[in-house]
C-alpha cells in the first residue's frame, strides 16, 4: 500500500491543463515514455492521477511530484496510471478485413505445410478482450471451415489486472460492437439487459493473462502478434526499439506483426517486410 497512514484524503484541486502538462511532460521521460502520445488522452491521464492525489492526500501535481521524488516506489503507481485502454471490436475494420482475407489464410497455409494443428497469436495490450475476441470470432465464423484441421489460439496478456477481470467476464455495451456485421452480434453473443456477453465456444480458444511485457514474455513463439495502439505510440524511441527486437524474437520466420494504422516502427534491420496491402502489417523475413 501507498497511502499515507493516518492522513485524511481531502479534495484535490481540479488539474488545470497546464500543469497537467507540465507534469506528464516532466514525468514520462522517466517512465521511458513520450509525450507526443499522450497529447490526445492526457485528461484522461489526469483523471486517474486526480484520483491517486485525492488517496495520498495531496492537493496538486506539484505535491505529487515532490512525493514521487521522496517515495521511489510511488513511480510503479504512477506509470499504471499512465495505460490507457482503448479498444472496441474489430477497431480499424480494414485491418481485420484484411486479416481474414490474406494474413490468416497465408499462415494457416504456412502451417499446413509444416505439419502444424495450432495457429498460434498473441495479443498485447488487450484492454477488456475486444481484439482476442474479435480474432476469434473471426476464425470460427469466416475461416475454421477453410482450415478445419487448424486450432486458432490466442494469448492475450495486459498490465492493468481490472482489465483482465473485464475480458474474462466478456460483458459489452452495444458501443463496443457497433464495427462487427450484425450476423456475427447475434452468432457470437448473448443479449441481456445487463449487456451483450460473449459466447462459451468463441471464449474457449482465448486465454488472458496479466503481465507487464516491457519486463517478460511468454516462451513460446507465435504466428502472429497484435502490438496495437501501445509501445509505438506511448514509448520513447529506446524503448520502442528493445521493445520491437523482443516482439521479433517472438515471432515465428513468416508470421505476421500488426501495429496500430497510424504507427510505425523504429528505423533499423529488424527482419520485417511491409505486408503489401495495407498499412501497419509485417511480415517476419
Amino acid at each position: 500500500m501507498h497511502e499515507r497512514v493516518g492522513i485524511q484524503p481531502i479534495a484535490a484541486k481540479a488539474m488545470k491543463d497546464v500543469e497537467g502538462v507540465q507534469f506528464l511532460q516532466w514525468c514520462l521521460p522517466r517512465l521511458h515514455l513520450c509525450w507526443p502520445g499522450y497529447r490526445k488522452v492526457r485528461r484522461q491521464v489526469y483523471k486517474r492521477i486526480q484520483r491517486r492525489l485525492q488517496s495520498l492526500g495531496l492537493q496538486s501535481p506539484a505535491d505529487y511530484q515532490t512525493y514521487l521524488e521522496t517515495h521511489p516506489e510511488e513511480w510503479a503507481v504512477l506509470d499504471s496510471s499512465c495505460w490507457i485502454p482503448i479498444s472496441r471490436f474489430f477497431r480499424d475494420k480494414e485491418v481485420f478485413q484484411f486479416l481474414e482475407q490474406e494474413v490468416l489464410p497465408s499462415l494457416a497455409r504456412q502451417a499446413l505445410a509444416q505439419d502444424e494443428s495450432v495457429l498460434r497469436c498473441w495479443s498485447i495490450g488487450c484492454a477488456a478482450g475486444e481484439e482476442p475476441y474479435s480474432l476469434s470470432l473471426l476464425w470460427r465464423l469466416n475461416l475454421q471451415f477453410q482450415f478445419p484441421t487448424i486450432r486458432l489460439v490466442v494469448l492475450a496478456t495486459d498490465i492493468d489486472d481490472q482489465a483482465i477481470a473485464r475480458a474474462q467476464r466478456g460483458c459489452y455495451s452495444p458501443s463496443s460492437l457497433k464495427d462487427l456485421p450484425k450476423s456475427w452480434r447475434t452468432q457470437g453473443f448473448d443479449h441481456t439487459a445487463e449487456g451483450s456477453s460473449i459466447k462459451p465456444e468463441f471464449r474457449e480458444s482465448v486465454t488472458f493473462l496479466m503481465q507487464d511485457f516491457r519486463q517478460a514474455a511468454p516462451e513460446e513463439t507465435f504466428h502472429l502478434v497484435l502490438c496495437r495502439y501501445m509501445a509505438f505510440t506511448y514509448f520513447d524511441a529506446a524503448l520502442q526499439n528493445k521493445t520491437l527486437r523482443q516482439l521479433v524474437e517472438r515471432i515465428r520466420t513468416g508470421g505476421a506483426l500488426v501495429i496500430g494504422n497510424g504507427e510505425t516502427l523504429p528505423e533499423g534491420n529488424f527482419a520485417l517486410a511491409p505486408w503489401p496491402g495495407v498499412r501497419g502489417i509485417y511480415r517476419r523475413a
